[in-house]
């Protein structure tokens, strides 16, 4: 499978995880995908008063100059990891 697919594959695997899945795996899971579909932040960071999406943007930021595949490869093995948890 090509690494595209198997990445969207992953994304909608992502989409399917409990809702017990801790908020920091979520934010992880969040800037890898932003970082294999948008690549390095090209926003400002969001003010004191949206703590969710500076959250966000943190994540982001945190994976910054990742190459689209690394992300990609990282997010997947993210999403596996996560998913033999929530199995578990």
């Amino acid at each position: 499978m090509a690494l595209q697919e198997e990445f969207k594959e992953s994304a909608d695997k992502a989409k399917a995880l409990p809702p017990t899945t801790k908020d920091a795996d979520k934010l992880i899971l969040y800037g890898l995908y932003k970082q294999a579909t948008v690549g390095n932040v090209n926003t400002d960071r969001p003010g004191i008063f949206s703590p969710t999406d500076r959250a966000k943007w943190d994540a982001w930021k945190a994976v910054e100059g990742k190459t689209k595949e690394e992300a990609m490869t990282e997010y997947i093995a993210k999403v596996k990891e996560l998913q033999g948890a929530a199995a578990a």
